[in-house]
């Protein structure tokens, strides 16, 4: 057996560093190889040779003051001012419907906006994508959408009901064919059919909806269908539309709201019309489809692509935190060992140890990511079904992570860090819509793992043919290997509880197999994760940047199998000697990367006028805050 040992020339060593100037232009560093790092890192980060198309258009629009942040404004303010904002997004959108066609500049729309204004990130959501985005995936021709792409009126999405939530199958709005006006009507049948926490309000202005409702021809159910409904002008709410605002909840202030139909009539164009479902000239009903379940599928597909949205939302306010946090410990310094002394809460491995440990979750999940929304751009019919699971495991995982990480950084910066002013104290409850919208997240894993216990098989590869006593700790595709066998290895537990579970009860069966069959779920998010990692630092020129890749990635890996070790050492996949030694490992890739924080932070690219409002990643502290207006600049232009 061999034990694992490092050489220090493993890692890059801070005498690469230079000098830090954290306050310089676009937070880069002020000179030397690290600026080239952290280029080649951004690069790699933000999609490459496609970086300006995809990010940079929104990467400059919220450097302007118009989103800085604005303390003193009550919540209905604050959701007032996300119309706003969603107004110059429009304005540097350009083609607003191309924009909601493009998974890419969608995706990076909620990225950039997401850590500045929770609330925007929201409705741009809802607007572009649920509902501009519902319009053009139906048939389209003749239909004008102007209104909606100037944003003369704002679109939102119905379809969740009070007491219809994860089972939208069971939703009980309707909307029945009137022969004699040759229209609908649209209804809501009962209390629990009142559609819930949708942005219907007349703040923001004047809206219109996509709402979810059962096509009722001459008395049969046709399944779920989208209608186009007008739900508001300028005057208020239109007759038949109830809009109850709901109590003020966590996370960003949006107008949500209850909303029910008296018998709304609707023109025969308000139905949203494609080949899983369409009537003919004398009314008939005619669809590609013959299962209703497949036909809501189909009208509310936009949701996976909302999937997409909500992570990247969650994305960015993950790296943004990082960079806060690690800026500010850079800044904060504290008496050290020696009388006298004075060091930065980042010379301390019990500080940096943990920021570093999500700097590599972070890139994972950035990788991740954009792997994930290309697979979805370049989908076709026959892998359809794998890329929508893809992107739920995706989100679920990526969510979640985000909750840790910004929960960490804000722990970091102490009390400094209790303050929105400060970017922070905000974003775990932000996030916390993430993980719940377009599906909640335990809910979308199920059913992926009840679609993978069976339907899908791990590819192993990455261990080779060696002993395991022949593999070094620092060998990724080793360890690659190992989170693979994790995998396996609750799937074999999930297909056996499976097969043993009592017959004759599906349910209790499920509970038996469910348990393992979400491990395994978890175990793939984490190595599609490292796939797309170990892709990412493959393509990195920069050497420099190909050891930092490389060493965060590693990091990560010794992360995710710690607590499998017991099961890899009885498989014999990993040896005692290893299990022994992977907490030195991971100490010593933080020892190697812990010089570089500020390079792996710059990488970010966060500009520097948003970091200029945050006092303590500019070098301040809270009380810069005291002599600020208590509302902040005059009202956005519109």
């Amino acid at each position: 057996m061999t034990l694992l040992t490092f050489q220090k020339d493993t890692f890059i060593g801070a005498d690469m560093e230079g000098t830090v100037d954290i306050n310089g232009p676009r937070n880069r560093l002020a000179f030397g190889p690290s600026a080239m790092t952290a280029g080649e890192l951004a690069h790699l980060l933000f999609d490459g040779q496609e970086r300006d198309r995809i990010h940079e258009n929104w990467r400059t629009l919220v450097s302007g003051r118009n989103f800085t942040y604005r303390a003193g404004l009550t919540p209905n303010e604050r959701a007032a001012l996300s119309y706003e904002r969603l107004r110059l997004v429009n304005e540097a959108a350009g083609d607003a419907a191309e924009l909601a066609n493009d998974p890419y500049r969608l995706a990076s729309l909620h990225e950039w906006t997401g850590p500045l204004d929770g609330g925007l990130c929201t409705v741009a959501s809802i607007h572009y994508n649920l509902f501009l985005g519902s319009l053009l995936d139906h048939d389209v021709e003749g239909r004008d959408l102007s209104a909606f792409t100037s944003m003369k009126r704002t679109g939102a999405f119905l379809c969740t009901e009070l007491e219809h939530g994860n089972d939208v199958a069971s939703m009980e709005t309707t909307a029945v064919l009137d022969r004699t006006t040759n229209g609908f009507v649209l209804n809501t049948p009962t209390p629990g059919a009142r559609k819930f926490m949708p942005n219907t309000s007349t703040i923001g202005g004047p809206k219109s909806a996509v709402v979810a409702a059962r096509l009722v021809i001459d008395g049969r159910d046709q399944g779920v269908f989208l209608f186009l409904t007008p739900l508001s002008d300028e005057n208020g709410h239109l007759p038949g539309v109830k809009v109850q605002p709901l109590p003020q909840r966590t996370g960003p202030p949006v107008d949500h709201s209850l909303t029910s139909f008296d018998r709304v009539w609707l023109p025969r164009e308000a139905l949203l019309e494609a080949a899983h479902g369409r009537l003919d000239s004398k009314g008939e009903f005619r669809s590609s489809l013959g299962n209703r379940r497949r036909r809501l599928l189909r009208s509310i597909s936009r949701i996976t692509m909302g999937k997409l949205c909500m992570s990247a939302g969650t994305l960015g306010m993950s790296r943004t935190a990082l960079v806060v946090a690690v800026r500010y410990a850079h800044n904060r310094f504290i008496a050290g060992t020696k009388p006298g002394e004075r060091v930065p809460l980042v010379a301390h491995r019990s500080h940096h140890g943990r920021l570093l440990d999500k700097l590599a979750m972070a890139y994972a999940m950035t990788f991740l990511h954009r792997t994930t929304v290309t697979r979805w751009s370049e989908h076709t019919d026959d892998d359809r079904a794998e890329v929508e699971r893809l992107v739920a495991i995706a989100k679920g995982w990526i969510t979640w992570q985000a909750r840790g990480i910004t929960v960490e950084c804000r722990e970091r910066c102490g009390a400094q860090g209790l303050f929105p002013s400060n970017s922070l104290a905000d974003l775990p409850l932000n996030i916390e819509g993430g993980i719940t919208a377009e599906g909640d997240n335990l809910v979308i894993w199920v059913k992926a793992a009840a679609e993978m216990v069976l339907g899908h098989e791990v590819i192993r590869r990455g261990a080779g043919q060696l002993p395991a006593g022949e593999k070094s700790l620092t060998d990724l595709h080793f360890l690659r290997g190992l989170l693979c066998e994790v995998e396996a290895l609750w799937q074999h537990r999930a297909r056996t509880a499976l097969r043993g579970g009592p017959s004759g009860d599906p349910l209790s069966r499920w509970n038996e197999t469910s348990p393992a069959a979400l491990e395994m779920v978890s175990a793939h998010a984490r190595l599609q994760a490292a796939d797309a990692f170990i892709s990412a630092a493959a393509r990195a020129i920069d050497p420099t940047a190909r050891h930092l890749l490389e060493s965060l990635c590693l990091l990560f890996l010794l992360g995710q199998i710690k607590e499998h070790t017991g099961d890899l050492l009885a498989d014999g996949h990993m040896t005692c000697d290893q299990v022994r030694e992977l907490p030195w490992a991971v100490n010593t890739v933080i020892a190697g990367l812990a010089p570089h924080m500020m390079t792996l932070v710059d990488a970010f690219d966060i500009p520097a006028e948003v970091l200029a409002s945050i006092p303590i990643a500019s070098g301040a502290y809270i009380d810069r805050c005291l002599d600020m207006p208590a509302v902040g600049p005059a009202p956005l232009p519109v």
